[in-house]
């Protein structure tokens, strides 16, 4: 009789991820998310190397153009060709988003799967902390430090990041507290693993798909929290610029009927929003292990 081969937590959570994947290219809203996303990377990153425009001086003999076959979304109150301002406002609006979505989702990670670990007195004071923090407000908090400070791109990257931990610090808390009394995990401690070998070895390894779906959704709140902040004033400073700041800056423009100040950067932001959210979804589905067939 030929041995039969134990089945590692690794080799089921691969599996178990291949399965995932599989579950989500299944998915058309998930998928067509995906694809707006990767568009709207190319469009930011790579189009004003095939586009290229001026977005740092004034051009005071072109204010204000309609869209032409020069200027194919018109110029803004300054003379900058709007297609090239939404190009390099996308810029910053997506790298802020995603670098603060990445830095939140990190500090959350680790500071949930420690409390969830330790549980006990560490638990409880660690989580009041975090209880403490959802009751603040995020956009509360961006709009005191913006007032004091004036963040450029990176500063909004932490400022972000450090409001925006808190929700998935709570979820992987939930799934380390499953995850810890894992005969794997138990097994570990008893030969003499340390705490750190267990959490970095099972614990956070078997929380990617929550980590994973937690960044998706990290990224689009983080976009929207940029663009809430820029609309009023207090994001980057010109003549740095993002979605939001354009939105603020063409709003009085939109009632003398200059329509494209408002237009693309408005549906640049639900669209990269609603994406990243499809995306999400389609992630949380995917990885619901009672979904599994």
């Amino acid at each position: 009789m030929s041995a039969v081969l134990p089945v590692t937590p690794t080799v089921e959570a691969a599996a178990g991820h291949r399965l995932a994947l599989r579950r989500f290219t299944r998915n058309r809203l998930a998928v067509a998310g995906l694809t707006v996303v990767v568009l709207f990377l190319l469009f930011c990153f790579a189009g004003p190397l095939l586009h290229s425009t001026d977005q740092t001086h004034t051009h005071l003999t072109q204010v204000n153009l309609a869209p032409s076959g020069a200027h194919l979304l018109g110029t803004d109150a300054v003379g900058h060709d709007e297609l090239g301002r939404l190009m390099y406002g996308g810029k910053v609006s997506l790298l802020v988003g995603l670098a603060s979505g990445l830095l939140a989702t990190v500090i959350g990670t680790l500071w949930g799967a420690v409390a969830g670990y330790a549980g006990g007195w560490i638990d409880a004071v660690m989580m009041r902390v975090v209880d403490a923090g959802i009751a603040i407000p995020a956009l509360f908090i961006l709009l005191v430090v913006s007032a004091i400070t004036t963040p450029d791109t990176w500063g909004l990257v932490v400022i972000l990041g450090l409001v925006s931990w808190l929700v998935p610090s709570r979820l992987v808390r939930a799934e380390t507290l499953t995850l810890k009394g894992r005969d794997y995990v138990l097994t570990l401690r008893a030969i003499g693993g340390t705490h750190g070998r267990a959490i970095g070895r099972h614990i956070l390894p078997n929380s990617v798909s929550t980590v994973v779906v937690a960044a998706t959704f990290q990224v689009a709140d983080a976009i929207l929290l940029v663009a809430y902040v820029s609309y009023l004033g207090l994001g980057v400073q010109p003549p740095s610029t993002d979605w939001g700041g354009m939105l603020s800056a063409g709003l009085t423009a939109a009632y003398s009927g200059r329509w494209w100040l408002i237009v693309p950067p408005g549906l640049a932001i639900i669209l990269v929003v609603c994406a990243f959210n499809a995306i999400g979804d389609g992630l949380r589905d995917a990885f619901d292990v009672r979904g599994r067939g």
